[in-house]
Order: structure tokens, then C-alpha cells, then sequence
């Protein structure tokens, strides 16, 4: 299977939601310009709707649902030069533990690369461990390539597959202010953070205050997914929901807004946020951009990632026409740059992950895959992971998994019908039940 890189590469994206789409798609389009993309939707809670796939606006040339077992079975059967995982940590570990065993000697395989969607302030050894043994850990800044190897080697794992690139979707037009007009203040949702509908509330509130003091101003309220739908994390409290529940309803110059975060920072002025990765895209372009600090500077908000870059700021700061700016340096570790001038510096970005890949694909044969969990290291934790994707401590589909026949159309159809009910039903549980019960609980 070793291709010339001169030809088009045949890549394959396995993804879980719609924002590791987003940047496994991305991803594989920065590592290789030319390329054949075939994606993979693993089928979950989180399995982005056509509207999410249409908002995120990355195509591939195949893209198709699928099982873990299913998708090591397409492996297996196709030629693939580069597999990239856009997949939470559980879910990586068992297809490197799956695509181990199919291939447990020296072999002719496709290169895996891994990475993170965003900005890692959460689980960092734990999400690290669980993707150790792809040939490429990608790290999103200097910043966490450093932190990235701390870990490995801090565990005594190879360090070596991790590379330093970038967030593959920042870019466009480095921001410039608009003299005059209305001025457009965007609020960036996030689905989990803040978890409380106190949190929330306050939040939204303190939006809509906002635009009722300041009428020339437009606020728009930036949301990832309609209830209903899941992305990346659980939504137990969807804004649109609170969002009816504003007294006097949204003011005319506030409202809801849905779409690609790209084209919505296009019209911004002030981007807020708790924590999102928007920001970096926010602060990329050079826009002033306030990560609130009105719930506090807490771990489990994730704005702490934040600190030292001189963007911290309060809802009453900016009510007040704060407007945050930038340190250069904290933006250098980060891998942005204010006003896009990261330029030839983020065009070359990915240099050193395309001529790792390129030096793999070269190869006859490539070593076994080598995950830092094994039945060796976490005999108590491995089998449980592998288990949730259907796998054996050996990595082999468990009785059951494996897809013995094509089926026919009337049972692809049943079984889809099947699907798309209980993840309704999943849905229905986690936003509305959920948040009933944890309310009787605190009775």
C-alpha cells in the first residue's frame, strides 16, 4: 500500500459529532491538499444531522454512518493511505485497539492520526493516554505540543508521535472597525458550559441586558444546535428554551442565530464567550474578544485556558465599552495571531505533519500500532473502554458486532427507523427528564 505523495492520497475521516467533523475533514485537507476523502459518521448520541453537516460545510467524496465494527471492517477491506480519528478519547482507544489487531505485525497499513477539536482545559492526561499509539498525535499550538509530551513522558510513552500544527479552521478577513453604524455583539454559546440553568439564565440575561443598554448595538445569541439535536457535548438546557423564558421577551435588536461561526464573525465587533474555541477564530482575525469571568475563572468552565491573555473581562466591563486586547505573546503559544497576521506562519502550520506522513506512506511496511493501555498497564480499565465500542480485550468485535450479511433494503430501513427512534428517545431523556429529575432530587 506505500503511495507516491505526488497522487492524491485516500483519506478517511471517522468522526462522532459535528464539530470533530469539522476539523477531522479539515484536518485531512490540510495535511493533504490533493486527496480522495472518505468520511465516516460513528453512530452515537452524537451523530450530526443533515442540517449540522450542511452548517459545518466541509464535503467529502463519501460519507456514510456507521458502527465501530463496521468501520474496522471497511478498513480492512479498503485501501486507505491515512486514517484520521476524530473521536473522543474512549472512542479512539478502541479503534487503535481494533486496527492493532488487524494488523498485530509489520505490515503495509494506513497512517492514524489523531488530535483535538479545540481547546484542551479538561481530562489532559486522561484524553492524551487514551489516544497514545496513533502514528501522529496533532497538538493545536506550541503550547500543547508542550503539554502533550509532558504527559507521555511523564508516563514513560513514547512522545514521538506528537506534532505540532494548528486549529485547521481559522482564517478569514482580518478584522477592521467599522466607523459608524450598528455595531454587532455576539454572544458565543456553548452546549455544556455552563451546566446550571441558574448559569445559563444569567447568562442569556445579561445578554439581552446588553442590547437593551446599548439599542444601536445588534447582539446576536450564537448557537451550535437546535433542541434536539447534539453536537460535540450534551445540551441538557438549550438557550432557545430559557431564551422564551427572558421577561418581555428578546429585545428587537437581540435574537437567536444559527450557522457557520465563520460567516457569523465576519459581521462581529465583540465576540463574548465563556470558553469556546471560537474564541481562538475570534481572536485570529484580530477581533476584540471577552472570555467572561462572571461565574468565576474555574477548571470546570475551561476559561482559565485563558489566563494571561489579556481577554478576561465581566459582562459589567464590557457593558461599560471595554473592549479586551490581546497579548501578543499568549497568541503566538496558542497558534493565532490578532488580524490574521499569523500569515506565512500558519500557511506552513502543518509543514511538519505532511512530511511525517509523507516519509510513513514511503514505507513498505509500518510497525504494529502501539496504544500505552494494554491488558498489561490497565487491565482494570482497558476491557471496559473496548467493551462500549463492541470490542474484546483483544481488540476483536465481540459475538454479535460484526455485520455477518448485507442486509436487505426493508431491514436497513427498520433498523434505521429503529436508530433515529431511540435517539430520539436519548434526546428526549437527557433534556427533558434529566433536568426534571435533578430537580426533584434538590426538593
Amino acid at each position: 500500500m506505500p503511495v507516491s505523495t505526488e497522487r492524491n492520497l485516500r483519506v478517511a475521516v471517522l468522526a462522532d459529532s459535528d464539530t470533530r467533523w469539522k476539523w477531522g475533514a479539515l484536518t485531512a485537507h490540510r495535511l493533504a491538499p490533493e486527496l480522495h476523502l472518505t468520511g465516516f459518521l460513528l453512530r452515537g448520541r452524537a451523530t450530526p444531522t443533515a442540517r449540522q453537516l450542511g452548517e459545518v460545510g466541509v464535503k467529502a467524496d463519501r460519507l456514510s454512518e456507521v458502527t465501530s465494527t463496521e468501520f474496522l471492517q471497511e478498513i480492512r477491506n479498503e485501501q486507505y493511505d491515512v486514517v484520521v480519528l476524530a473521536l473522543v478519547g474512549g472512542a479512539a482507544q478502541a479503534m487503535l485497539h481494533g486496527l492493532r489487531r488487524l494488523w498485530p505485525t509489520p505490515a503495509a497499513r494506513p497512517v492514524l492520526v489523531t488530535g483535538y477539536v479545540g481547546v484542551v482545559y479538561e481530562k489532559l492526561a486522561d484524553g492524551l493516554l487514551l489516544r497514545h499509539g496513533a502514528d501522529l498525535v496533532l497538538a493545536n499550538s506550541r503550547h500543547d505540543a508542550e503539554r502533550f509530551r509532558a504527559v507521555y513522558e511523564g508516563v514513560g510513552a513514547d512522545a514521538g508521535s506528537v506534532v505540532e500544527t494548528a486549529l485547521p479552521f481559522l482564517g478569514g478577513a482580518p478584522y477592521e472597525e467599522r466607523p459608524g453604524g450598528t455595531e454587532t455583539v455576539v454572544f458565543a454559546a456553548q452546549p455544556s458550559v455552563p451546566e446550571s440553568r441558574a448559569d445559563r439564565t444569567y447568562l442569556l440575561r445579561r445578554a439581552v441586558e446588553h442590547a437593551r443598554l446599548h439599542p444601536l448595538r445588534e447582539v446576536l445569541i450564537k448557537l451550535r444546535s437546535k433542541p434536539g439535536e447534539h453536537t460535540t457535548h450534551l445540551e441538557e438546557l438549550p438557550y432557545q428554551r430559557i431564551a422564551d423564558r427572558i421577561p418581555g421577551g428578546l429585545p428587537a435588536n437581540c435574537r437567536l442565530v444559527y450557522g457557520h461561526m465563520g460567516e457569523v464573525l465576519d459581521r462581529t465587533d465583540l465576540l463574548v464567550t465563556v470558553s469556546s474555541t471560537a474564541a481562538l477564530e475570534s481572536l485570529h482575525r484580530g477581533i476584540p474578544t471577552a472570555l467572561l469571568t462572571d461565574l468565576g475563572v474555574r477548571e470546570a468552565l475551561g476559561n482559565h485556558h485563558f489566563l494571561g491573555s489579556g481577554c478576561l473581562a465581566s459582562w459589567d466591563e464590557l457593558d461599560e465599552g471595554h473592549r479586551p486586547q490581546a497579548d501578543p505573546e499568549w497568541l503566538a503559544r496558542q497558534g493565532v495571531a490578532a488580524g490574521g497576521s499569523y500569515g506565512d506562519i500558519y500557511a506552513s502550520a502543518f509543514d511538519a505533519a505532511r512530511k511525517r506522513i509523507a516519509e510513513l506512506t514511503e514505507q513498505r511496511e509500518l510497525p504494529p500500532l502501539t496504544p500505552y493501555y494494554t491488558l498489561a498497564t490497565a487491565p482494570g480499565y482497558l476491557p471496559g473502554i473496548l467493551a462500549r465500542h463492541h470490542l474484546g480485550p483483544d481488540g476483536a468485535p465481540l459475538p454479535g458486532a460484526a455485520p455477518t450479511a448485507q442486509a436487505s433494503g426493508v431491514r436497513r430501513w427498520v433498523r434505521s427507523a429503529l436508530r433515529d427512534a431511540a435517539r430520539g428517545a436519548y434526546r428526549h431523556g437527557v433534556q427533558r427528564v434529566a433536568p426534571v429529575i435533578r430537580r426533584m432530587g434538590e426538593l
